[in-house]
């Protein structure tokens, strides 16, 4: 995820970043937007995709973890940075090769 991100213009701030017992998957910045990026993963077979993941207890963790990480970290940032919720959905294929990413920015 952080190749396409940084593809795209991103600067990766953190990677699996802890926060008590909240745990934030990426978080990037370009220009003055700071995303705190949800990854979601699923295989071929998976019942459930990777976006229908996110149900309401885990947007609940999400926006704990944005406050959290607002308070912590991008308040003291330089250029007054927003900080929006972005999830990736990543469907894995049966071929090594065979990804695909669907990313949302602001999907929260």
């Amino acid at each position: 995820m952080c190749v396409h991100l940084v593809a795209a213009g991103w600067t990766i701030l953190f990677r699996n970043l802890r926060l008590g017992a909240l745990e934030i998957d990426v978080v990037a910045r370009r220009g003055e937007v700071v995303a705190m990026c949800e990854v979601r993963t699923r295989g071929p077979g998976a019942y459930e995709g990777a976006l229908a993941s996110v149900g309401p207890e885990k947007r609940a963790r999400l926006l704990r973890a944005a406050d959290a990480l607002f308070r912590e970290h991008v308040a003291a940032l330089e250029g007054a940075p927003r900080l929006r919720i972005d999830v990736a959905a990543v469907a894995l294929g049966p071929g090594p090769d065979d990804v695909r990413v669907e990313y949302i920015a602001g999907a929260l």
